[in-house]
């Protein structure tokens, strides 16, 4: 008797089959038997397992909603260390309620109907950006806002401010803004001493 396939699995299996080509969410919940928490599973697949699937926020000719992954290869993937004992302090430590909105574990989900809020760790700081599973840079999040189906994180900066940042960056960071944007924009560098020094 052959087991199953969890939604992860089925996502991964629609995105192998649909190398190379664009898919939208709607596609990707489907493929994934209709799971509610289908964008956890895509993250999951990006951030632990290496799988280099693109977003709008990756490629500006992608549109929100859009998806690609462009390769089988896969980069190295980050793994999940949080212990079931630092979870819980975790909780207790943020009083079993979401520090984006401020839902409580079991309240009413006002975002998906007939679903209570459940809580899930999310980091203050990414795992991608250098952040661990330490407490420190743990904190309770529903799974809303950990999918961003509550739209509450920081109000995009205006571009007086962002240029502000930009310049008051280090020069190391601002030459690896560069190369994100060129990239994302497709724009190949001609000048060679650019990013030289």
């Amino acid at each position: 008797m052959s087991r199953r396939k969890g939604s992860k699995q089925l996502i991964l299996d629609f995105f192998l089959s649909n190398l190379g080509k664009v898919v939208e969410s709607r596609e990707i919940q489907l493929a994934s038997g209709g799971a509610v928490e289908w964008a956890r599973r895509v993250r999951e697949l990006r951030n632990e397992e290496g799988y280099q699937i693109l977003s709008h926020k990756d490629r500006a000719d992608l549109k929100p909603n859009h998806y690609l992954l462009e390769t089988d290869k896969r980069l190295p993937a980050f793994k999940r260390n949080i212990s079931k004992e630092t979870r819980a302090w975790v909780l207790e430590r943020n009083g079993y309620t979401c520090q984006m909105c401020g839902a409580a574990a079991g309240d009413a989900d006002p975002f998906v109907p007939n679903r209570t809020v459940r809580l899930t760790m999310g980091h203050i700081l990414d795992k991608s950006k250098g952040g661990d599973d330490s407490p420190n840079n743990l904190r309770a999040v529903c799974m809303s806002c950990n999918e961003g189906l509550a739209n509450i994180g920081f109000p995009k900066p205006d571009r007086i401010h962002l240029l502000a940042q930009v310049r008051r960056a280090t020069i190391d960071d601002q030459k690896a803004l560069l190369e994100w944007l060129l990239k994302k924009f497709h724009t190949k560098i001609t000048d060679k001493n650019l990013l030289s020094g």
